[in-house]
This record gives C-alpha cells, sequence and structure tokens, in this order.
C-alpha cells in the first residue's frame, strides 16, 4: 500500500480548515486522496464534523470501534471495567455516564430495566462502544459471573467503602443506579461491593452522571491501558 493510503495521525486538512470551525473540512484537493478502508469517501468528500480525535478524521464508525476494541479490550484475567446503568424511569444521565464511559475506554456498556433510554446527553458516543440490554438484574448478573467480573455498586447507602481508600477489583462490572432513587432493592441484593464517593457538604449525594464520572476515572487511575502494538 502506497504511504500515503494508510491513515495518518493528523489529516492534512486540519490545517486549512476554517478557524473557530467544528472538524475539518473536505479532504483537500492538492492532497492524494487516501484509499486506505478505515476510511469514508462520504466524509472524505464532506468534511467531518463529529466530535472525535484528530487520528480518527475521516474514518468509518466502524472503523474507529474496531480500532478502540483492539486497542482497549481485555482478554480473559486481565484488568477490565464494564459499566451498568439501571433504566428504571428514563434518567436523562444515562446518556452522559455512556459519553464518560466511551471518553475513559470502556468498551462495554450495559442497560438494566428498559431498553430505550435518553440518548441525548450520549453525543452518539454510544455508536462507538457495545451496548447491551439486560431486562432483569439477574440477566446481568449471569453475565457478570460468565465474565468473571466483580459486581461493584457505586452509591451512599450504609456500609459501602470510601471510593477515596477502597483498591476497586480489576475485573470491574460498575453500577449506578437512577438520580432519583439510586441502585433499586434487587440491584443491591446483587452487588459484590458497595463503594460510595465521600460527601463533604451539606448535599447527601452528587449527580449520578458526575458521580460515574469520578468513579470510572478512580478504576482507570489504578488501571491504565497498556500500549498496543498495531
Amino acid at each position: 500500500m502506497e504511504e500515503n493510503n494508510k491513515p495518518v495521525d493528523a489529516p492534512p486538512a486540519l490545517a486549512d480548515y476554517a478557524a473557530g470551525a467544528v472538524g475539518v473540512g473536505p479532504w483537500p484537493a492538492n492532497q492524494p486522496m487516501p484509499t486506505d478502508p478505515h476510511y469514508d469517501p462520504e466524509l472524505l468528500r464532506d468534511g467531518d464534523t463529529r466530535n472525535v480525535p484528530d487520528r480518527y478524521r475521516y474514518w468509518r464508525q466502524e472503523a474507529i470501534r474496531d480500532e478502540l476494541d483492539r486497542l482497549l479490550q481485555s482478554g480473559p484475567g486481565k484488568p477490565t471495567l464494564e459499566v451498568a446503568i439501571e433504566n428504571v424511569g428514563h434518567d436523562f444521565n444515562t446518556g452522559s455516564i455512556i459519553r464518560t464511559a466511551n471518553g475513559l475506554g470502556v468498551r462495554h456498556v450495559h442497560i438494566v430495566g428498559r431498553r430505550r433510554f435518553n440518548r441525548r446527553g450520549a453525543m452518539v458516543t454510544d455508536r462507538y462502544l457495545h451496548l447491551h440490554h439486560h431486562p432483569e438484574v439477574q440477566d446481568l448478573v449471569s453475565y457478570a459471573a460468565q465474565q468473571e467480573l466483580t459486581i461493584v455498586g457505586m452509591d451512599n447507602f450504609p456500609g459501602a467503602e470510601p471510593l477515596e481508600t477502597v483498591t476497586l477489583p480489576s475485573r470491574t462490572l460498575m453500577v449506578f443506579g437512577e438520580e432519583s432513587q439510586g441502585l433499586t432493592p434487587a440491584m443491591q441484593n446483587a452487588l459484590e461491593r458497595l463503594v460510595q464517593i465521600t460527601q463533604y457538604g451539606s448535599t447527601r449525594s452528587l449527580n449520578v452522571g458526575h458521580a460515574a464520572a469520578i468513579s470510572i476515572w478512580a478504576w482507570r487511575r489504578a488501571y491504565p491501558p497498556r500500549p498496543t502494538n498495531s
């Protein structure tokens, strides 16, 4: 394959696009048109305004997802974080949690309860990871057992361990409840660990989307991705 047909770290169009514009314009006419299958012909023709890193400009959606799987998915016995969200009342935070999970390298997100959820907060980031639906809590429990994941609930119920001092399991399925009620009784009974973010002010709890960001980041800080050979 010719060198100019390979995916590049920063497309040449970046330097030519209008200051302040979102994304990049069409592939420059004075540059050889890439033919690598990572690239999307329509994006090359029309420009790419998606909220993706520059290294993925003009890439097909499926190509980005596959590349993230290659870089971030762990095999059996290796550190892995998956995220589950209880979807009882169509909580608007669900999409926000998915976006955070995407940004911090989580490859699998589970929706427990209702299948439909508020996707607006996800900002289409759900298209770049793997979504799973489980009608019942027990379905999630069975999945976790098959994947050898420890179910860790994030909530401030009595007996919860403080996040700032706990050692999170290397293979964690981190579960979040809804903003209004937290984890349901059925999910609480399924937990193997319960962890909370210590509160110091007058509010009893953080917004669940913010709590998810802190919690997922804490796990990722403890288990950073290992470089993958190209």
